[in-house]
Parts: structure tokens; sequence; C-alpha cells
């Protein structure tokens, strides 16, 4: 039987129906009919009720050592630390004007900390940790402290961000850390503000929360200039954990257990973790990474030990996972043993990835799984779009209950716009940057486009179609897609390629820079040549793709080619790897240029 005629494990979703409205201009105003469920703009309140509600159940789960037994910190365990830590920042009387940084990769003193700056309504900016450990000046950190202010920061490992930490001018912020006697600097450990007994201030600075004032400053990804802070609220952050709990909450199974590596620096892995705390669940965190090597297998020990309802990766990890389920039958039987619900987010996730999946689900559990999306950005909290509703397509969802979406003409697509109590007020200390960021009728303007399934039916969602930042003009001035280019070939290209980085700005025609799946051989590169040649047939000069160069060395992190999440930043790696885009380019070809037929 046909994967695509075995049924999908039961779902439970709300009603999607959607009211569109027409304008003349051909604009479209999309909004769901189900309203908002009720929900409390305080998360410091909501933890506190389920520390009385569950108090022995853990929250939070870690590895301690690295790679040892879990460690699991209950409701009760992490609402005490929360507290500690607003009392100590109260104690302190910091300014309105400044914040806390939090330089710490995913963990249960991370949490707590975040937390306890909410509580203390102090905002905290959680930054990458390859800000604090990439080689150089440390640029990028230096830029976020000028931005942000911090009056305390927290780096939880003071032997990994040693260098870092002394080097660096924090001007009067307080170091708190795991050990400071490993530093040459004032440092305060992070016990003895665990220690702090708690008083009422705490309990009236949580009453006294303005569901408005900014609670975390979340950072972009920086990808064409320097991160900029975008403002989120309590109210941004509970609404849009509202919508997801109630469209989605009851198929992921937010209550039961979770499992995720996505770093709480960037706003999916973040509501994972709040996500999880409203939903009174337990989250494990997976200190593993979709990068080849030691960080993957971590993660592929931790999916056999954890089989949560819920799963969510960016596509290129759920490519590097399906990899490994071919290879692995106890992995796979694992995997999908609970799975009932797949999230995707962070770019589009090809066709044939989502085919891939469900002929292996279907093959291990007899079922198909339904896959959805988390559309938004940093500026929306999170995901505030997803698929809801029967469909075997990927795409962008449709609106959650609360979000209105504005569809403006764009050619033969259009423009996201967005609005609702889950989008950003704007920018911190960036009066360059807030002006434009919403259009007349204060709809958020995302820069992304999208097109409809189904010109006559809204109802079938929306398909992605391009980031509007990373569309180039080749000489000719015919205009490149280049996030619908890069999805097409990865479809085309499936089991050969990972990724790719499409070039050709003022050039005359499009090439890509790829990383292939295992070493390249002949076999390899004349299959490439054949399927480029295949995909390139009646396209024209804006998707048509002259020459591929096969990459040796990974995408680098360190470099900010690759983000936290694994996606590629595309005009990082076209500078940094700019020797290896001449070649593309070269007349007569590179030997190592991949040239398909008729190109």
């Amino acid at each position: 039987m046909s994967a695509h005629r075995i049924p999908f494990r039961q779902t439970h979703f709300p009603s999607a129906e959607m009211r569109l409205e027409h304008r003349e201009d051909g604009t479209l105003v999309v909004r769901p009919v189900l309203q908002l469920a009720a929900y409390e703009p305080n998360l410091p309140a909501v933890l506190a009720r389920r520390a009385e509600l569950h108090p022995d159940k853990p929250y939070l789960a870690e590895r301690r050592p690295a790679g040892g037994d879990w460690y699991r910190h209950s409701y009760a365990e992490t609402w005490r630390d929360t507290r500690a830590v607003a009392q100590w920042l109260l104690d302190r009387r910091i300014g309105p004007d400044r914040s806390l940084l939090i330089l710490s990769g995913n963990s249960v003193a991370h949490a707590v900390i975040k937390y306890g700056a909410m509580a203390a309504r102090l905002p905290a900016c959680p930054v990458s940790v390859n800000y604090g450990l990439t080689p150089g000046d440390f640029g990028r950190l230096r830029h976020v402290v000028s931005l942000v202010r911090p009056a305390v920061v927290f780096a939880e490992q003071a032997a990994l961000f040693k260098r870092v930490l002394e080097t660096l001018d924090f001007g009067d912020a307080l170091i708190v850390t795991d050990d400071p006697s490993v530093l040459q600097r004032p440092a305060i450990r992070l016990a003895s503000v665990l220690a702090t007994p708690p008083t009422q201030a705490v309990d009236e600075s949580i009453a006294a929360m303005d569901p408005d004032e900014p609670t975390l400053y979340m950072l972009t990804s920086g990808s064409t200039s320097l991160p900029k802070a975008v403002v989120q609220t309590q109210r941004m952050l509970t609404s849009n954990l509202a919508q997801g709990r109630q469209v989605l909450g009851d198929t992921a199974g937010w209550s039961d257990v979770m499992l995720d590596w996505l770093p709480w620096n960037h706003v999916s892995g973040a509501f994972t973790k709040m996500g999880t705390l409203v939903s009174g669940g337990t989250l494990y965190i997976d200190a593993g990474r979709p990068i080849p090597g030691p960080q993957f297998q971590e993660s592929l020990r931790n999916l056999k030990e954890i089989t949560p309802k819920f799963y969510v990766n960016v596509p290129f990890g759920y490519a590097m996972l399906a990899d490994a389920l071919e290879q692995d039958a106890e992995l796979r039987q694992r995997f999908f043993s609970r799975l009932t619900l797949a999230l995707y987010g962070g770019a589009g996730l090809p066709q044939a990835l989502y085919d891939r999946f469900q002929r292996l689900a279907a093959e291990t559990v007899g079922e198909r799984i339904f896959f959805t999306t988390g559309y938004g950005a940093t500026e929306t909290a999170s995901g505030c779009m997803a698929i809801y509703f029967p469909t075997e397509e990927v795409g962008i969802g449709l609106p959650m209950p609360g979000l209105e979406l504005k569809l403006v003409p764009l050619g033969d697509r259009y423009e996201v716009r967005l609005r609702g109590p889950m989008i950003t007020p704007g920018y911190l200390r960036s009066p360059e940057a807030n002006p434009g960021i919403f259009d007349e009728e204060g709809f958020y303007r995302t820069g992304d486009a999208a097109r409809l399934h189904d010109p006559g039916d809204i109802g079938k969602g929306l398909a992605f179609a391009g980031r509007l930042a990373e569309e180039f003009k080749l000489a000719s001035g015919t205009w490149v897609t280049s996030g619908r280019l890069r999805a097409a070939v990865l479809e085309a290209c499936a089991s050969l390629i990972s990724d790719v980085v499409v070039c050709g700005e003022n050039l005359n025609q499009v090439a890509l820079l790829a990383w292939p799946k295992g070493a390249p051989t002949d076999e390899m590169r004349a299959t490439l040549a054949a399927r480029l040649a295949a995909y390139n047939a009646g396209r024209g000069s804006s998707e048509r793709v002259a020459a591929m160069l096969l990459l040796s060395e990974p995408p680098s992190v360190e470099a900010h080619e690759v983000s936290d999440k694994g996606t590629i930043n595309q005009r990082v790696a076209m500078t940094r790897r700019a020797a290896d885009v001449a070649r593309l380019y070269a007349s007569p070809p590179d030997a190592a240029v991949i040239v398909p037929p008729s190109a």
C-alpha cells in the first residue's frame, strides 16, 4: 500500500475555519473564527501555581555531569530557586534601564535565572554561547552589552567563558557563575545567589508586574548586520503560549514528556521551555545538536531513552535524523512508538523529506505522523501560525487564534504581515530600525513572502515563498527568489546534499555552493549533474542552476555561517567562502565544479 493511503495517528485540533476579507487592491486579511482562549499574562504567577498543584513533579531534567544520568528538578524546586534569584536581584535595586545578560546554554540554572529576573521585573537577555566563545574580539557580544546595558551577567560555566569574562568590558555588571575561583576578576558564586532567603517583596513584585513592560530582550539572528534586541513582554509570551496550547496542546501532549535541543536564546527553544511550564509537563534538555559528530550522537542517545509525543526540529535536523532512522531499527521503533505530532521551523521542510519520514513511520508503526509548522519570528514571540487542518503539503499553515494575517500582493506572491497581542512593540534602543516595522494599520512587516496552496480555498493554508531580504538581482536585472530556489534544489537533490548557498548577485547566472552527504565520488557528481539538468528543464534564468561546487569544510558555527538552530546564514557563508564562489564563476570552469548538461 502507498504511504499516502495509510492513516495518520489520531490528532485533536480545534476548528481552523477562517474569515477572509478581500480588498480592492488585492490584499487579503485572514482572521480565525475561533477566539483566543483566556490566559494569565504573568509567567512567574503560573510557575507558582504549578508548584502548588504538583510540587514533586519534575519540570526540567538535564544530564549531570555531561553524559551521566538524568538530574530532575521539580516544580517546587524551580519555584524555590526562582524566588531566591528574584530576591537577590531585588536587593540590588537595579534600575529599569538595565538588564540581566544570560551567557549560558540550556540548563536548570539558566531557567531559574530567567524566571527570577522575570519575577524581579528585570528584563533578561539570553545570548548565544557562541558569542562568548568565538575567537577574536567578541564584537557581537560587545555590541549586545552596549545595547542591553546589563547590571548582572550570568555565565554558568566559568571555565568555559573564562576568556571572554576576563577580556570584555562589562562595565559595572556583577558576574554570577559556578566557580569564581577560576577567574582573574571578581565574581559571585551561583550557589550563594540560590541561598538567598526570599521575602514578601518577591510576591509583591510579581503581583505588580505590568504585562506590557519589557520582560525579555531576544536577539535577532544578525544575519546581515549586528543583532537587534527585540522587546518581548509578558503579554506577548503568554498570548503566544495560549495560542499554541489551544491549537496543538492536546495532540502534542505538552503536559507529558518533552525532549528538545533548540537553544533558549532563540524563540523556538524558549517556547518549548515555557510551553512545558504552562502545561505542567516535564522537559528533558537534549544537550545534542544536529551537527555531524558527537553532538548528534548525543541526541540519538537521548531519543532512545526519552520517547516524546511531540518532537521539534529544523529541516536540516530532520534530514540527519531520517538518515539515522533508516540505519537503526531500535531507534526507529523507539522514536515512532509514541510520536503524535512533529513540528518543523526555521526554514521550509522539503516535500521529499516529509514523504521520506512518512514512509519510515508507516513501515515502523503502521501509521503516519502529522507534521505541523511553527511559523513566526523573534518579533512574534515564537510561531504564531501553524498547520492544524487536514493536509499532506508542507507550508506555513494558517494564523492561530488571536492573530490577524494580512497578505499584500507582491507579483505572484504575497507579503506576509501580522497583528495581535503576541507582536513586539519594537526594538530596544534602535531608533533607526523601529520606523517602518509596522504598516499604517499596525501590522508587523515580516519581510517574508507566501503563496496560497489553493487560490480558491484559504483553508488549504499557505506555502512559504522566500525571505525578501535574501532575494537578489542577476546582472540582467532579473530577480532571484533564493529561498524558493534553495528549497526546490534540495528536493531535486535529496539524499545527495544537505544544504546549499545560492550565489549570483550582480552576476550573469545562478550557481550553488553545496554540502554533500558523505564523501564526493565521481558517481555522486554525475548523478548531481543529471538531477540539476532535470531540475533546470523549462526554467528561466532566475531559477536555472548553472554550476555547483561541493564543499569539504562543514558550515562553521564559530564564524556564524550556521545558527544555533542549524540554519545557514547565506550572506555570511558567501563572504567567508569568496574564493569558492570565484571558482564557481571562473572561465573555463574549475575541474571540481559540476556543470549540468545544457546549463
